[in-house]
């Protein structure tokens, strides 16, 4: 009896990238690997590397949790997924992480953009738009964890203070800067303003590697020297940063490692987030069989280039397990103590905890010294650490503060190639759009932006 050459593991919807009609997809495990394979009327068959790591890929769905849904949906549920988004009601996750773009401009062209954003395009929203849109999110979230002001380039707005005042005024835990940090490290006045808005205010900068010919790839410059002197400022200031690694395979995957380790090493530093290439935008020659790199390739080349962590220290994070992964590690006196191994997933399984953002415990400092005790055991240092795991206060006590966790994060946003419904339907990063709708990061740069609506109402046309 003939058999597969490969073992059927399950079914989901996925997206045509060509025509990006909802399609039936397999999930299979083929050669050590996980691979998507869809059929459209069209244009044929296709087959995409999801994972090359098949029994993380399983446990995925041991850290499924019951969803947390916003306050409200601002869209009707009609076309089904992903043509409906605003939330509609069948999503099945709230905002854990809210992008407010508050200009088209920027003052760079990144070969890798997803928003397509130059010197030359589009337009900066007006200070009242833009209130608006931070209005929405505290409408759908009452009291929004992570608010992030985006772009474009955020910083060359007009009204970029005025923005953050705003904001501050708003019930908005945690709000962060998503930067290119030209103007950090040109305008030390600029950044000792920015570090006014401390505590809860965090600098997301880009840092995609240290070697010239790869920057003059990804962002069409040779940035080191720059993102170089913006640490410096941020670093003189302690002002909360993260650096933000977009990755593309064979280009710099190699430097995951060092740039963790680098990143360990500066004062101001409180995590690197590393972010597979999305198919959108500019990357219109991207090689989607050659040039993505998925999460759990992330996952293993951090464990191969850095002795910091091991296997189960990176590990899924529930409110959206396909596509987010994170690791934990406390900085104490120059060492460095993963934390993460010794979580047990029913902790982080507690929907009053939120795994991407730093909320307040007032009972922090004491759990922290309770976990670290040298008469501790493993068992009883897992009755606490969940509790730290995604908060860490700014508080007094001498040699414990904020600046001692740091969080390692993969964030992949899937595309076209990748879709799996399944997911989106979990997507906990989302954009705030120039109609107020609240959109899915992915589903934003597919059908949502000013290009691509075109093509969604066609899409629509059909299913009607």
């Amino acid at each position: 009896m003939p058999t597969r050459n490969y073992t059927y593991y399950d079914f989901t919807l996925s997206l045509c990238p060509e025509c990006l009609r909802r399609i039936d997809a397999k999930i299979i495990f083929e050669n050590e690997n996980v691979y998507m394979l869809k059929r459209c009327h069209d244009h044929g068959t296709s087959k995409v590397l999801i994972a090359d790591d098949i029994e993380y890929y399983k446990n995925i769905r041991n850290y499924n949790k019951p969803s947390d849904l916003p306050h409200k949906f601002n869209t009707k549920t009609h076309f089904g997924c992903p043509y409906d988004c605003g939330l509609c009601p069948d999503h099945e996750q709230h905002s854990c992480l809210t992008v407010v773009e508050v200009t088209d401009r920027c003052n760079l062209s990144c070969p890798t953009c997803y928003a397509g954003s130059s010197p030359t395009y589009g337009r900066h929203r007006t200070l009242e738009e833009i209130k608006k849109m931070l209005d929405t999110v505290v409408a759908n979230e009452k009291e929004p964890d992570v608010v992030q002001i985006s772009g474009g380039e955020p910083t060359i707005h007009p009204q970029f203070f005025e923005i953050l005042d705003y904001a501050k005024t708003l019930p908005i835990k945690h709000l962060m800067l998503n930067t290119n940090g030209i103007k950090i490290a040109m305008d030390f006045d600029f950044a000792k303003r920015l570090a006014t808005y401390m505590p809860d205010f965090e600098v997301y900068l880009q840092f995609d590697s240290f070697k010239k010919e790869v920057l003059e790839k990804m962002r069409g410059a040779n940035l080191l020297k720059i993102r170089e002197k913006a640490l410096e400022n941020l670093n003189e200031l302690n002002l909360s940063t993260t650096l933000v690694v977009t990755l593309q395979k064979g280009l710099n995957d190699d430097e995951i490692g060092k740039i963790i380790e680098f990143a360990l090493k500066q004062r101001c530093v409180r995590g690197v987030t590393l972010q597979p290439t999305q198919i959108a935008g500019r990357l219109e020659n991207f090689n989607s069989q050659t040039d993505r790199i998925t999460l759990t390739e992330v996952r293993r080349k951090i464990l191969e280039q850095t002795p910091i962590f091991k296997s189960d220290d990176i590990i899924p994070v529930p409110c959206n397990p396909d596509s987010l992964a994170m690791g934990y590690v406390l900085k104490i006196g120059g060492e460095v103590f993963p934390l993460t191994r010794y979580v047990n997933p029913a902790d982080l399984l507690d929907s009053s905890k939120n795994t991407i953002v730093y909320e307040q415990d007032e009972h922090l400092h004491g759990k922290m010294l309770e976990l670290f005790s040298t008469g501790n055991s493993v068992e009883k240092s897992n009755e606490h650490l969940h509790s730290i795991l995604c908060c860490l206060p700014q508080i007094d006590a001498p040699n414990l503060s904020y600046d001692n966790l740091f969080r390692v994060i993969i964030m992949q946003f899937i595309d076209a190639y990748n879709f799996d419904v399944r997911s989106i339907k979990k997507s906990c990063v989302h954009i705030v759009d120039k109609d107020n709708n609240i959109i899915p990061f992915e589903t934003m740069n597919l059908f949502y932006r000013d290009d691509k609506k075109e093509t969604l109402e066609k899409l629509r046309n059909e299913i009607a």
